[in-house]
């Protein structure tokens, strides 16, 4: 089977009609906590997908884990590069980068452990389980480290302007 082909648990129609409601109750706000909306570019119909997902903060880095494998988000992540995390009509752009396997066990645990009320019943070991117990599980769960590209972009052009000198004018 190829790699894009391996298989990812697909939500079922009560799970999409609720992903829906959820979508749009982070995205204007009414709930925030760890979700956000994510919008990635469909590789195939060009048109932007959204759905909310759990995000985490972790020793300074943020990531999206997908619990349902190789979900077509992922596939759409891998392809566009980037997605745009979205929240109160807020809206973030970050580059992906995606973790190997080898990577991927301590992020995975605090992953489960973090959002075990959600997630649990994607992952075959019990929240709470040694870092070690996710070596053999890494390969089935896709873990990106989210670069911001907005704030790369303003940061740069604070630095330009301050290499530039306080007598620049703009």
């Amino acid at each position: 089977m190829p790699e894009d082909a391996r298989s990812s648990l697909r939500p079922s129609a009560v799970e999409h009609v609720f992903g829906r409601i959820l979508t749009s109750l982070v995205w204007i706000g009414l709930i925030r906590g760890h979700f956000y909306v994510l919008e990635v570019r469909g590789r195939k119909s060009g048109k932007t997908i959204s759905l909310p997902v759990d995000l985490l903060d972790l020793g300074g880095h943020r990531y999206l884990v997908c619990a349902r494998g190789n979900s077509n988000w992922v596939r759409n992540a891998r392809a566009a590069g980037q997605v745009v995390l979205a929240r109160a009509m807020r809206r973030q752009r970050y580059a992906v980068h995606e973790l190997p396997p080898a990577m991927r066990p301590p992020i995975l645990k605090a992953y489960l452990d973090r959002f075990a009320n959600e997630v649990q019943r994607f992952f075959p070991i019990p929240k709470g389980s040694a870092v070690e117990s996710f070596n053999d599980l890494a390969m089935r769960y896709p873990v990106f480290e989210l670069l911001p590209l907005d704030e790369t972009a303003h940061d740069a052009g604070k630095a330009s302007r301050r290499e530039q000198g306080p007598d620049h004018k703009r």
